[in-house]
């Protein structure tokens, strides 16, 4: 078991919880959407779906530890007009039911709106089989799906608007442990399909999302005293991939990190490979899980011993730029 910590380390300011930011902003939203339900796998207290169903008991369900048949009822009432939400840990609706993902929502096209919390390592204490580490990967690989992870409270709460507004099946991951403010103020620009530019420069690109954006940033600092100048992209729309910035990002400066809270196939590090392979070739480096599963132990603890840190970033970018010049 991994060591202990006691916050997650970033030299921001420790916001709200993905998950905690979701549930208000769904909560805040129930009036403005009356087609959206909400329904959850028994786990409504850590999805945060239960505040939404204290505002409005009548359109919230709890259908027990049942994933599969939570997509099921997604479909149906999809089918019939209505708007679903619905929720689980990332490990259990995505791995758990993922067949009827695909044949009840992804290939009808359906207009449900899955969200996956808990998700990464992250999460802790709970462990491996807890730990949704595929997710999107298999999310990405549903056809039509759009993929969206958000990297603190305020883009999360763009994010949801975004998502209730869009039509067809979105999937939304969130996190357990409280994260750093990336976005100041209480909003933050979101657009499905269009990664925001948090900062620029000329040497490298480091490409996030989710509380690796944080450490991106974090990253960049350290990398200024250095004088490397790095561009720094929340990429929180996976799926459609914004190809532009990417493709920019690789033109411009000639170098790219990715780092996500993630295994390395399937991922982001995946999509934009396959970007800048076909449109501008350019050196990558990848922070993110390799091809492990994680385990028991703080947030904090395991991040660091998995290398999901600003100064694995860090490493990541000087690797890259040396590739470029060499």
């Amino acid at each position: 078991m991994a060591g202990a910590s006691s916050a997650l380390q970033s030299k921001r300011e420790i916001g709200k919880a993905t998950r905690d930011a979701f549930g208000r902003a769904l909560e805040a939203l129930g009036g403005d959407y009356p087609d959206v339900v909400v329904v959850d796998a028994d786990v409504s207290n850590s999805t945060r779906t239960e505040w939404f169903g204290q505002k409005y008991p009548d359109r919230f369900f709890n259908i027990g530890i049942a994933e599969s048949n939570l997509v099921g009822i997604a479909g149906g009432l999809a089918s019939c007009g209505k708007t679903p939400v619905i929720a689980s840990f990332a490990a259990f609706i995505l791995c758990n039911a993922y067949d009827q993902l695909r044949m009840a929502v992804a290939y009808p096209k359906l207009n449900v709106k899955v969200v996956g919390s808990h998700a990464g390592i992250s999460i802790g204490e709970d462990g491996a089989s807890q730990m949704g580490i595929e997710d999107v990967g298999l999310a990405c690989s549903l056809p039509g799906f759009v993929v969206v992870v958000t990297a603190d409270e305020a883009s999360t709460k763009a994010a949801t608007k975004a998502i209730l507004d869009y039509e067809g099946p979105v999937y939304l991951r969130t996190g357990r442990p409280d994260v750093p403010k990336v976005y100041t103020g209480d909003s933050a620009p979101f657009t499905i399909g269009k990664a925001n530019v948090l900062r620029d420069g000329k040497d490298v690109t480091i490409i996030a999302y989710g509380l690796m954006v944080a450490s991106a940033l974090d990253a960049a600092d350290e990398l200024s005293g250095q004088g490397i100048e790095a561009r720094v992209l929340d990429m929180h729309t996976i799926k459609p991939l914004d190809r532009e910035a990417v493709l920019a990002a690789a033109r411009e400066t000639g170098a790219i990190v990715v780092a996500e809270e993630h295994l390395a196939h399937g991922g982001l590090g995946s999509a934009v490979a396959m970007a800048v392979s076909e449109g501008q070739p350019v050196p990558i480096r990848y922070v993110n899980l390799d091809d492990s599963f994680g385990e028991s132990g703080s947030p904090e603890a395991l991040l660091e011993k998995y290398g999901l840190t600003a100064s694995k970033v860090v490493e990541a970018a000087q690797a890259a730029v040396s590739a470029k010049k060499g």
